[in-house]
């Protein structure tokens, strides 16, 4: 029973591992074979274009302007110079002067008939007595900065002297003699602190002597005779140091000869006649011991000839007619003076 049991259960073992491996090859046909997996290749990606970051644009580098040269002060005063000549040239009848060669021309203007200009181009003179000017002075003339000599005498200029002269600081010698200027004459003339000669007479101004004048230090001739003036000499005039000739004849000045001008100690010529001076002679005159001529005489001066004009030994000319004088003519003139005895309105020497 044993041997027999043992071999069934051999047998059934058998049987079992032959089901089992039955089973286990159904199972392996019925499942699908598992796929091999593909290479999935995945497409390879366009780059993004790389961004640069933006550049720092350079600076655009403008070409540089050249400056516009501007006028050099000379060429600017240069054409100055030249507006106040063409204003001179319109203002006063330029077409009809006697002389007008190459005003308003393109020659330089020291062409210009009259006209003299210095290194640098600049009018320094302007010369056009006698020329047939008339018409009024245009205050342009003010404007000719290096202006040294004018002179525009002889001719037929009326209106006022322009006060813009006045500017001219380095004008010497004013000619406006022998016009129809009329008019006061402007004070401004007192800044003109380098003038050597005024000459104003033979004119039609009226008003008084500007005191102003006085302050016009370099001047060695002042002529303001034959015009209309009026009013007192001025005692600011004693205080011209180089004074050589001081004219102002033939006027309507009244008052007492200021004694002041005793002070103007290199004065050679003295002409007060016909105006309306009173009063008498001041005994500071006997301090002009340069005087050459003392022209006194139209007026209505008074009393005695003070002894003290005996001191000028210099003197050649003494007029004294024409007035209210008493006394006598110091002896020590008897000498040098070239007169007639009635120059001295009928007055003796002294004894």
């Amino acid at each position: 029973m044993t041997g027999t049991r043992i071999t069934r259960w051999v047998t059934l073992l058998g049987l079992v591992l032959v089901m089992v491996l039955l089973a286990s090859l159904l199972a392996c046909g019925s499942e699908e074979p598992t796929p091999t997996p593909s290479l999935t290749i995945e497409p390879t990606p366009t780059p993004a274009p790389t961004i640069e970051p933006a550049a720092t644009p350079s600076p655009t580098i403008e070409p540089t302007p050249m400056p516009t040269p501007s006028p050099t002060p000379e060429a600017t005063s240069t054409e100055t110079d030249r507006e106040a000549l063409v204003a001179l040239y319109n203002a006063t009848d330029g077409p009809n002067w006697t002389n007008n060669t190459n005003w308003l021309s393109e020659e330089p203007a020291w062409e210009w008939h009259g006209v003299t200009c210095d290194a640098n181009h600049r009018v320094t003179a302007l010369m056009l007595r006698d020329n047939w000017l008339s018409g009024e002075l245009p205050g342009e003339l003010g404007r000719l900065s290096k202006l040294e000599q004018l002179y525009l005498s002889g001719n037929r200029l009326m209106g006022e002297i322009p006060p813009e002269l006045g500017s001219l600081i380095n004008l010497k010698y004013l000619y406006l003699y022998g016009n129809r200027l009329s008019g006061k004459i402007p004070g401004e003339l007192g800044n003109i602190a380098n003038l050597r000669s005024l000459y104003l007479h033979d004119n039609e101004l009226v008003g008084e002597i500007p005191r102003e004048l006085g302050r016009l230090l370099k001047l060695e001739q002042l002529f303001l005779s034959q015009n209309r003036l009026t009013g007192e000499t001025p005692s600011e005039l004693g205080n011209l140091p180089e004074l050589e000739a001081l004219y102002l004849f033939g006027n309507h000045l009244d008052g007492e000869i200021p004694g002041e001008l005793g002070n103007l100690s290199k004065l050679i010529e003295l002409h007060l006649d016909e105006n309306h001076l009173s009063g008498q002679i001041p005994m500071e005159l006997g301090q002009l011991t340069d005087l050459v001529q003392l022209s006194l005489s139209g007026n209505i001066l008074s009393g005695e000839i003070p002894p003290e004009l005996g001191n000028l030994s210099n003197l050649h000319y003494l007029y004294l007619f024409g007035n209210r004088l008493d006394g006598c003519v110091p002896a020590n003139l008897r000498v040098g003076l070239r007169i007639r005895s009635s120059d001295l309105g009928g007055l003796p020497f002294c004894k």
